[in-house]
């Protein structure tokens, strides 16, 4: 069984930064894509970014695109979401996500292409 657990999260105000990590561990993982989601109160889960299994590529929601970074570290499990200069409108339930088959282009941002999910950790951005 594969399980991600997410850490990172908290309470910061506008204009400041956190870092989301998210372990996998289970003996069937394997390098595959991953992908970070949220959910803001009120509204559906939506795409924030993803990245391939080397980390060679990398795709982001235009609404975070040149705040946040996301990159991953494969002998540790780990991928990681730095995010940078955050608004309000970042306050959301972020989730990690992990597939298990390779993918390309637009189905990294497709939430149902993934097939493992955290539970999710926090971010609130006070104005």
């Amino acid at each position: 069984q594969v399980q991600l657990v997410e850490s990172g999260g908290g309470l910061v105000q506008a204009g400041g930064s956190l870092r989301l990590s998210c372990v996998v561990s289970g003996r069937t993982f394997r390098p595959y894509p991953m992908g970070w989601f949220r959910q803001a109160p009120g509204k559906e889960r939506e795409f924030v970014a993803a990245i391939s299994w080397s980390g060679g590529s990398t795709y982001y929601a235009d609404s975070v695109k040149g705040r946040s970074t996301i990159s991953r570290d494969n002998a540790k499990s780990t991928v990681f979401l730095q995010q940078n200069n955050l608004k309000p409108e970042d306050t959301a339930v972020y989730y990690c996500a992990a597939a298990t088959t390779d993918f390309s282009g637009y189905d990294y941002t497709r939430g149902r292409k993934y097939d493992y999910w955290g539970q999710g950790t926090h971010v609130t951005v006070s104005s």
